[in-house]
């Protein structure tokens, strides 16, 4: 076990987690809502340091990540437990394993260890990501010291749930994040994941508010967060306070975990969000989920040229000039390009 950090001692040998916005008051020998952190005799431990379930290299665009480091290959790895408990998770075998089937599992690495494989493999970046990258927090922080040292970059996969001390603690070493904006509605996130809407908000903000390079995804799912008003006000929350800039990936939906009585989410949603999110001045929205659909491409948001056209997440073509502009109209393109 790794002693955590964000924690205060209380009374009656309890502690209070302050890694992520539900703020566990934690009694001895009891884990927090995540179940990867355990108070031990008046001090908190993490149970998943340097445990890693998952590890493979991805491109960067299957976090999603469309406008950093494009084309290039990023280590991803993860390991088990979650802050949230969302109905429905695509990725619960991991992401809820302490929950389901108690203890903890994973392979012991160092974080020198990961870096090795990140050079080795070709990786620009290494993902926090499969899982909540809060709840191993420690090891993503001695990890991505080590990789920033190392020339590469770091990116977080995540709820955005972390308080903004965790965010202070990992700057400048975390350079990109894709955050899971689920709803609009703090009775969705209550409903579906245990969880407020308030302090993912506040993490955007935050995150936009250190330059870290963000995008943002919402995973659409029928008859729960697909109503159109709900979809142009994060559109209109994005375009206030992220920015016209930053991405925003509409996702599809399919039925998973404890949410089975939703059918898959249909093709003509996602282009109603995507028409909502540029009628709404957002400069790059993109579907997912469906490869070969319009809207996986970047176009210039000025002139409308095809600038990334993408299949999945390979890239078939790239027409940005070496600085990061239209080549038609001279637009800049915002993002990370080299």
């Amino acid at each position: 076990m790794k002693e955590a950090l964000l924690y205060t001692p209380k009374e009656n040998g309890q502690v209070e987690c302050m890694l992520c916005n539900h703020h566990c008051l934690i009694k001895p020998q009891r884990l927090g809502l995540c179940q990867v952190r355990v108070n031990s005799e008046g001090k908190l431990y993490s149970l998943v340091y340097g445990k890693i379930i998952a590890q493979h290299v991805d491109p960067i665009e299957k976090k999603p990540l469309f406008h950093f480091l494009p084309g290039s290959r990023s280590l991803s790895i993860g390991t088990v437990g979650c802050n949230f408990q969302c109905d429905f998770c695509q990725n619960y075998e991991i992401a809820q394993y302490p929950r389901l089937e108690g203890g903890v599992i994973g392979q012991e690495v160092t974080p020198q260890e990961v870096i090795e494989t990140a050079l080795s493999t070709g990786s620009q970046s290494i993902s926090y990501t499969y899982n909540e990258p809060t709840v191993f927090f420690e090891f993503a922080l001695d990890c991505s010291r080590l990789a920033a040292k190392s020339g590469l970059k770091n990116v977080f996969v995540t709820n955005g749930y972390m308080t903004t001390a965790a965010l202070d603690l990992i700057f400048p070493d975390l350079h990109a994040a894709n955050v899971d904006l689920k709803a609009f509605r703090d009775e969705f996130y209550r409903k579906h994941c245990k969880a407020r809407l308030a302090p993912v908000l506040d993490t955007l903000k935050h995150l936009k508010k250190q330059g870290v390079w963000l995008e943002v995804t919402t995973l659409l799912i029928p008859g729960e967060n697909d109503d159109p008003q709900e979809l142009r006000d994060i559109a209109r929350f994005i375009y206030k306070e992220l920015g016209p800039e930053t991405p925003w990936h509409v996702t599809r939906f399919y039925p998973r975990f404890k949410l089975l009585t939703r059918p898959a989410t249909p093709i003509e949603t996602l282009h109603k969000a995507y028409t909502i999110g540029k009628e709404e001045g957002l400069y790059y929205v993109y579907t997912g989920n469906v490869p070969g659909d319009e809207g996986e491409k970047t176009f210039c948001w000025q002139c409308g040229e095809t600038l990334i056209d993408r299949y999945g997440f390979g890239i078939m073509s790239f027409e940005l000039t070496p600085e990061g502009t239209c080549p038609r109209c001279g637009a800049v393109i915002h993002g990370v390009w080299e």
